[in-house]
């Protein structure tokens, strides 16, 4: 380091203790990096890679990007997983001595950005802290930009990751000793970013964890709110109270079934849309919309808190009008979470606090018609809301309404508001008025209609006079300032003064209104609480209204709730009946319970089979987070944990087959289920052998059965299977409904009792348009394997045995017989296809003669 020039060393002593962000180092309107963080900047945000002398023997790499436009390249490294730190000048270089001094003032990362386009309005922006105990996690939830803290214990790491993945928490700060096994799965379950933290001081921390009691729970949230105020250096007022949830308390959906069901993602494109929180979103403001998120992903098991949340969406339902003024008014309310999170971290600008009174203005007319619907829930609601209206006073008094975005170039504050700002603003105002006058004066005087007065920052206010004028001024009227190319500019000690007076009014202004707008950002931050437990109120209205008014609009049923039976009549997939045309949506009824707890689904590939599974899970998801159901009737138990096993997937990321991922998640379900849970199997046992499949598929059956007992929809296409309603007394069979017409199938989508009597999997290759060539060839196949079923076995030993005589020899004679005889067959079925396709009344003699001569030619 003795090498390096003294900013280098500076740099690298700083670097040090950053050693996994990239160092935004100040150098004058430019932001450096060096090193290696340069050729790795250079290349994640493609920009040029270029090298100065640092007083070494080589040259050391550099690269940088300007001050004003830091800001998008700091979003597209924390999108990307990197950390951020900001080195500032903290020194005027005017009175520095050596070396500037400069300091880390914040270190950005994924799960600690406050603002920019990376932060998704309706989504949180958590980060987690994580602390091992024996067999059990404590795992604690901030996030920044709101202000809210949660803690919760889960008992299985693998809970903890369902946990993780669930809320979309962007980084994870752990101790640096926690297992490296275990840190894998969470790099790759979650895609987190990892950071680490040893303090875990519990006394700084005793004001927000007062309704904690479980030291281990103390002690993982200490770790974050430590790592926090290591590298944001700044008020963290705005952070609430910790609140200690428990999951037992939820309905518990694991990452796979949550991926399976798309109830916050589509699998397809990985986005919101097609997802059935893309279906539910009907709420007006962001924090309603996070709202909406937390409650699909932690379903309620407390019937007496869902009926509330039913009965609320009821009378939201019936008060037709009330609810579309609602809805207006909730339009007009602003983010209140974020920008009293922005208010606290001191980045709140002129336009935020506009936004805020703007948002606290429709919190009077809220509260009152929430009052008059007759609902006692709502009545509570508008009891705990708080206009906040000193607040509201007080921006209105002292904001003008369309303030400029920065905060310090004047133009916030009102007339009136302060009178030493009136002051300055009329000892300027008269300066300049003075200053048209004199400009009218002297154009008069000497008879220069194109003389003006004008300013510029390096020499303030001039006379200017064009070059064609100049002889109708007296010598020495005016002192010469400045020469340009068609005119000359002057002064006189009189302007000299005026300016003088105008300026410092100016500059003094400016200075009393950011010292005004700041001193008014620092009384809001006493009314943060207040501020944040409005937003609380506001976005649970929010939701309750947006499940009317999804509930109305697509003819949702109020769904009751019993002890065991479940009963869906004309249940429908809500996200597919959206997207399709309602009135083209075949709607299935769905019954389990009072004997049979096991549906066996059988019918053709395309059916409908997946959609009807998902769409019981949908209604029982619907029911629990307090929402009406896609349904003409509905009664249901409440479930305590939903799994799933739909679609095939490789997961790459851990080596694992389609197969052994389909194992892993039966496995999830036969272990974690109870008699109050829901089941959804699709397909067990297709990723193998047909026998081996069968008899996973008939054992994993019975397993269900006998010793769990859950509530349980198992598709499938070994029709073998359909004979166990006969010693399973739990199960029935139900299938979709198909028809053949004319050689081809019809879907009906609609689920009848019994058995499906075949796949009509041929029937579903025809409508992929596969070879005409290839449908008839395995049709031919089908037919002699329904003739004598254990032709299977022979046959595919006869494969094998062909492929094996390829690899020996080309010249093998039964090899060329076989090959003969399959060739043969082949040809025939081609010639009758283009015998069939010929329409002859269309042909000429001469054409149909060549048409039989081509025959013939293939034939031979």
């Amino acid at each position: 380091m003795a090498t390096y020039t003294p900013m280098i060393q500076q740099y690298l002593k700083i670097k040090a203790d950053f050693e996994d962000a990239f160092l935004f180092f100040r150098l004058g309107d430019f932001y450096e990096m060096f090193f290696d963080d340069a050729i790795k900047a250079s290349r994640e945000l493609e920009i040029t890679l270029t090298s100065r002398d640092g007083g070494g023997e080589e040259r050391i790499p550099m690269c940088g990007v300007p001050y004003h436009s830091a800001p998008n390249y700091i979003e597209q490294l924390v999108k990307k997983g990197f950390k951020i730190a900001i080195c500032e000048q903290t020194e005027d270089p005017k009175q520095a001595k050596g070396v500037v001094r400069r300091e880390v003032v914040q270190l950005i990362t994924p799960g600690t950005v406050m603002e920019g386009k990376g932060l998704l309005e309706k989504e949180n922006n958590y980060l987690a802290s994580i602390t091992n105990l024996d067999s059990l996690y404590g795992l604690a939830l901030t996030d920044l930009t709101t202000g809210e803290n949660k803690v919760t214990t889960v008992s299985s790491f693998q809970d903890l990751l369902n946990e993780i993945y669930s809320v979309g928490a962007k980084e994870v700060v752990l101790s640096k000793d926690f297992n490296e096994e275990l840190l894998k799965q969470l790099k790759d379950r979650c895609e987190v970013t990892i950071s680490y933290e040893e303090s875990t001081d519990i006394h700084e921390i005793e004001p927000l964890v007062q309704n904690l009691k479980e030291d281990h729970l103390k002690i993982t949230f200490a770790k974050l709110y430590r790592y926090l105020q290591r590298t944001q250096k700044r008020s963290l007022e705005h952070l609430q109270k910790v609140e200690h949830y428990q999951l037992n308390h939820y309905m518990k959906i694991d990452l796979y079934s949550k991926r399976n069901l798309e109830l916050t993602e589509s699998i397809r494109s990985k986005g919101k849309k097609g997802s059935l929180l893309w279906l539910l979103d009907e709420t007006k403001t962001a924090m309603g919309g996070r709202m909406l998120k937390q409650w699909i992903d932690h379903p309620l098991m407390d019937k007496q808190a869902i009926t509330t949340r039913l009965n609320m969406v009821e009378t939201l339902i019936e008060r037709y009008f009330e609810r579309e003024d609602l809805r207006e008014q909730l339009q007009q309310v602003y983010d209140l979470e974020r920008l009293a999170g922005r208010v606290a971290f001191g980045n709140a600008n002129a336009r935020d606090l506009i936004q805020l009174k703007k948002s606290l203005q429709q919190v009077p007319a809220i509260k009152e018609l929430i009052k008059s619907i007759g609902n006692d829930y709502a009545e509570k609601i508008a009891k705990g809301i708080d206009p906040c209206a000193g607040v509201t006073e007080n921006l209105e008094k002292a904001l003008l309404d369309n303030p400029p975005l920065s905060v310090k170039e004047g133009n916030l504050i009102k007339d009136g508001f302060n009178k030493q700002l009136d002051l300055y603003r009329d000892a300027s105002r008269n300066g300049k008025a003075w200053i048209a006058q004199l400009e009218q004066q002297e154009r008069q005087k000497n008879g220069i209609k194109s003389l003006k007065i004008g300013y510029n920052r390096v020499f303030g206010y001039y006379i200017e006079v064009t070059r064609a004028n100049l002889h109708l001024l007296t010598e020495g009227q005016y002192e010469r300032k400045q020469t340009l190319t068609n005119a000359e500019r002057f002064i006189t000690p009189e302007l000299k003064e005026k300016e003088t007076l105008i300026l410092e009014a100016e500059d003094n202004s400016i200075e009393l209104e950011y010292q005004i707008f700041t001193d008014l950002r620092e009384q809001i931050k006493e009314s943060i609480p207040a501020i944040q437990n409005l937003a609380k109120q506001l976005s649970e209205l929010d939701v309750l209204q947006c499940f009317a008014t999804i509930s109305e609009k697509r003819h949702y049923t109020k769904p009751s709730f019993t002890n065991d039976s479940l009963f869906i009549k004309d249940g429908r997939h809500p996200v597919v009946e959206k997207v399709m045309d309602r009135q083209e949506y075949v709607p299935n009824d769905c019954t389990m319970g009072n004997g049979s707890n096991l549906l066996l689904i059988t019918g053709p590939n395309m059916s409908g089979k997946s959609t009807y599974m998902r769409q019981v899970a949908h209604a029982a998801i619907l029911a629990q987070i307090g929402c009406y159901v896609p349904a003409s009737e509905v009664s249901l138990p409440i479930f305590d944990k939903i799994f799933t096993r739909i679609g095939a997937a490789d997961d790459l990321v851990s080596g694992q087959s389609t197969f052994m991922v389909e194992m892993l998640e039966a496995k999830n379900a036969i272990a974690n289920a109870t008699s109050n849970s829901l089941i959804l199997f699709d397909e067990i046992g297709r990723g193998t052998s047909t026998y081996d499949g069968m008899a996973l598929a008939q054992a994993i059956i019975e397993y269900v059965h006998e010793y769990i007992g859950a509530k349980t929809l198992f598709s499938t296409h070994y029709h073998e299977l359909t004979i166990l309603d006969q010693k399973l007394d739990q199960l029935r069979n139900v299938h979709v409904q198909a028809v053949e017409e004319n050689g081809k199938v019809v879907f009906l989508h609609k689920i009848k009792e019994g058995a499906a009597d075949k796949s009509y999997g041929i029937h579903v290759a025809e409508l992929a348009e596969l070879p005409v060539q290839l449908i008839n060839r395995a049709k031919e196949i089908l037919t002699e394997l329904e003739k004598d079923p254990k032709i299977e076995l022979t046959q595919t030993s006869e494969v094998n045995e062909i492929n094996e005589m390829a690899q020996l020899s080309f010249f093998n004679e039964e090899l060329e017989k076989r090959e003969k005889k399959t060739t043969i067959s082949s040809k025939e079925m081609q010639v009758i296809e283009k015998i069939k396709a010929i329409d002859i009344l269309e042909m000429t003699p001469m054409d149909a003669l060549n048409e039989l001569y081509k025959i013939h030619k293939k034939l031979k």
